[in-house]
């Protein structure tokens, strides 16, 4: 009996377990790797199109998105899929954020809520401009902080 009453007591114990507050220094750390990787992030596909997303990108069972459009999410290899038929059809991508917010989980998961502009131009030269709202989850792995799982959805003007 006095086993039993040994381990429940150690499953409690352990459930209990919290993982510890991360400090400010350890949250603006975070924000600042966070806001980096997402400039770099947009900065990439700017200079060498959709394929530049893979970079950026988790390449785990857990990885997830839900594009514009879509109503459910889609995993990796249709991410894939979806950037490699569409990256020859765009001379031009550029994002950019209007307003970011970075939050830091824990030490290696962050959130993230932005507006951004998207502005696509075609390889005819024709340009369309998109108002979007993301949220997304990073996850920091040992080659930097990558997209785990979101959604992008389009604003009405």
């Amino acid at each position: 009996m006095q086993s039993i009453l040994t381990i429940f007591t150690l499953l409690i114990i352990a459930s209990c377990h919290q993982t510890p507050a991360l400090t400010e220094n350890e949250k603006a750390t975070i924000i600042v790797e966070v806001k980096q990787t997402l400039d770099n992030y947009y900065s990439d596909i700017k200079e060498d199109g959709l394929t530049a997303e893979f970079k950026y990108l988790d390449h785990s069972s857990d990885f997830f998105w839900v594009p514009p459009g879509y109503t459910s999410a889609i995993s990796y290899d249709s991410v894939s899929t979806v950037l490699k038929q569409n990256a020859p059809l765009f001379s031009l991508v550029d994002n950019s954020f209007d307003s970011l917010r970075i939050i830091p989980l824990s030490i290696d998961l962050a959130t993230y809520t932005g507006r951004l502009r998207s502005v696509m131009t075609d390889t005819s030269h024709k340009t369309i401009s998109f108002s979007l709202l993301e949220t997304g989850v990073l996850i920091k792995r040992n080659d930097g902080w990558k997209l785990l799982h979101g959604q992008t959805c389009m604003l009405n003007k």
